[in-house]
């Protein structure tokens, strides 16, 4: 009998991908740009599971529920400038997506990691949604060429998720509209595509998803 996937990504290494699926392709494609980072993601599946065998729980839990959805539908936008990291995580998007755009576009990069992400995206629709972890690094980091930062910041998500001491839940993440990203979509050149309060909601009274900032230790390996 087959595994389950992450039993078998666990136990082999190996990574099952079906012919003519792009969901599949697109996941094998993340695990190059992130190796470490999606193998840190699947140990610590295992270690929940492993928990949750042992306390006798049958739910998969807020943990397992934020690595499925990173996995799927992550991000990590990297970047130098906190204030505006800070303005997305309480969602002020004319502010930042259009009024600061040359500003976001100069001092950060996006990153997508969700594979589930990458498929969708080939038939985009309003609404479409990442979950977003947001980085500032120092600019000599930033500034560094484009594989040396993946590395980074590749090391820096296998840290955050394979500390099993640090909880995880879906509200660590936070919404980001991906066709509103400046470039992503030929719609977004004017400033009334904002105004669409059904793919740009408004925080309301929900707490902001944080703003990490860079530890140096996720790289010492590298």
């Amino acid at each position: 009998k087959d595994l389950p996937y992450e039993h078998a990504v666990f136990a082999s290494g190996e990574v099952a991908t079906r012919s003519d699926n792009w969901h599949d392709y697109f996941n094998a494609l993340v695990w190059a740009a992130f190796p470490r980072a999606k193998a840190a993601l699947n140990a610590r599946h295992m270690h929940e599971l492993g928990r949750a065998r042992l306390a006798g729980a049958s739910a998969r839990g807020a943990v397992r529920d934020a690595l499925t959805q990173f996995d799927e539908c992550g991000m990590v936008v990297v970047g130098t400038a906190p204030g505006l990291f800070r303005a997305l995580a309480q969602h002020q998007w004319e502010t930042v997506l259009w009024t600061a755009r040359k500003r976001l576009m100069s001092s950060s990069r996006f990153l997508l990691f969700g594979h589930a992400s990458y498929d969708q995206l080939r038939t985009p629709f309003g609404g479409l949604c990442a979950k977003a972890l947001y980085l500032v690094v120092p600019k000599t980091i930033f500034q560094r060429p484009f594989e040396v930062l993946m590395a980074h910041v590749d090391a820096w998500l296998a840290q955050l998720f394979g500390d099993t001491s640090t909880a995880l839940a879906p509200s660590a993440f936070a919404p980001l509209p991906l066709l509103g990203i400046p470039g992503v979509a030929r719609e977004n050149a004017v400033r009334a595509y904002y105004a669409d309060a059904r793919q740009f909601r408004p925080l309301g009274r929900r707490t902001p998803a944080p703003v990490h900032l860079w530890s140096g230790a996720a790289v010492e390996a590298l």
